[in-house]
């Protein structure tokens, strides 16, 4: 594709002028611009948006955006840059690199970075952004398994050629269905794992939020730390970084670290081993409610928030915690809350409801009282040591 047409100044113009216009009725539009489509135009109209709102850096003249099902299985700038945190050196190489979010960010501390597309589309817009954006880096149109041959063959004793490596497996098949097994995805982290510790002793991995933690520690014997990357509350990815044997050596244990972006909720980390020996308190409810963010339950720290915190439990199967003093920088939402009985709600009161351990949902819940969504209260229907109970925050 010829890119130099989407990014003329009279077409970016029209870009901006429709960035509000109804995209459907557009679309039935002939294209004021001989050599562009609607079809194109509109793309770069959902891009742009998806932009304003995903990767904001992106939201300027002569970039270019793919089809939506890249931008869709992009990172977000907030993780991206999250997860560049402390990563640094000579060379980086992104082997699945895709729309380049996550390799833009976590590259930017690194005097040489390469960049492995297999689609020679997607390769020539992610080419054509870093020049505007003003970054230099090696783009090559080719699978991965491919360059991992040829690296091998042209390798010699002269030590790992990368600092980081970083991959993002696709997690789909043909028919688009979901994959979460290692073995399942492409490429199969499995088979490649030691060639990967061939060319570096660092490898990061971006992985579903679905797939199971202890899973990955026994079939993955030398991760050193997973982080578990909420935003807002949303399980958005899982990261794992992977050192070699020598390092692992050193630390044995597998650190999990539990972020929420865009919270003032400070990031809690744990060894793995330390949830399977720590052990909870159980109480009533207290004075004060404590609700973990959604990166800790993803994480299974049950126990070990419990105890570092020094939280009573409400029960064995309600991941909801207590005290009677406030404890400060809690990962999560703090309440104070009274206990009520149903005959206090009364028909038509708004409340933001929450059932866990109870025996009604939400919405059985709205019907059965005739209570409405939202207010400034929250309402928790769930069970204690002490059986079933409704809280209200204050």
């Amino acid at each position: 594709m010829d890119f130099s047409k989407l990014i003329s100044s009279d077409i970016q113009n029209y870009i901006n002028q429709n960035l509000n216009s109804d995209l459907t009725k557009l679309l039935l539009k002939k294209s004021p611009f001989d050599n562009v489509s609607m079809q194109e135009i509109v793309q770069q109209i959902k891009g742009r948006k998806t932009a304003e709102k995903k990767f904001p850096f992106l939201t300027k003249e002569g970039i270019i955006f793919p089809p939506n099902l890249n931008l869709e299985q992009a990172s977000s700038q907030s993780t991206a840059e999250y997860k560049a945190q402390n990563l640094k050196g000579k060379s980086f190489l992104d082997l699945t690199c895709g729309f380049g979010i996550d390799a833009y960010f976590l590259s930017k501390n690194f005097d040489e970075v390469t960049l492995i597309e297999q689609n020679p589309e997607l390769i020539l817009i992610v080419e054509n952004n870093w020049k505007a954006l003003d970054r230099k880096a090696n783009f090559i149109n080719e699978n991965l398994e491919q360059f991992l041959e040829s690296l091998r063959e042209s390798q010699t004793d002269n030590g790992k050629g990368f600092d980081i490596v970083y991959l993002d497996p696709a997690r789909r098949d043909q028919q688009n269905k979901k994959k979460f097994l290692l073995e399942d995805l492409s490429p199969n982290l499995l088979e490649i794992e030691e060639q990967l510790h061939q060319i570096s002793d660092k490898i990061i991995v971006k992985l579903s939020p679905l797939i199971d933690i202890s899973y990955l520690i026994s079939e993955l014997k030398n991760i050193s730390e997973i982080q578990i990357i909420a935003f807002r509350n949303e399980v958005k990815e899982l990261l794992l970084i992977i050192e070699n044997k020598e390092q692992r050596i050193k630390n044995k244990d597998v650190e999990i670290r539990c972020a929420n972006l865009e919270s003032d909720e400070p990031d809690f980390l744990f060894k793995f081993n330390d949830e399977k020996s720590a052990k909870s308190e159980f109480s009533e409810t207290l004075k004060f409610l404590y609700i973990p963010n959604n990166s800790i339950l993803k994480a299974g720290a049950f126990n070990i928030i419990s105890e570092k915190f020094g939280l009573k439990k409400l029960h064995p199967n309600t991941h909801f915690y207590t005290s009677e003093n406030k404890i400060e920088n809690f990962p999560g939402r703090v309440l104070q809350i009274e206990k009520i009985d149903a005959k206090d709600l009364k028909k038509g009161e708004k409340y933001n409801l929450i059932s866990k351990n109870y025996p009604l949902k939400p919405e059985e819940i709205k019907k059965k009282y005739k209570l409405n969504d939202g207010g400034n209260h929250y309402l928790i229907f769930t069970q204690s040591i002490s059986g079933k109970e409704i809280l209200r925050s204050l």
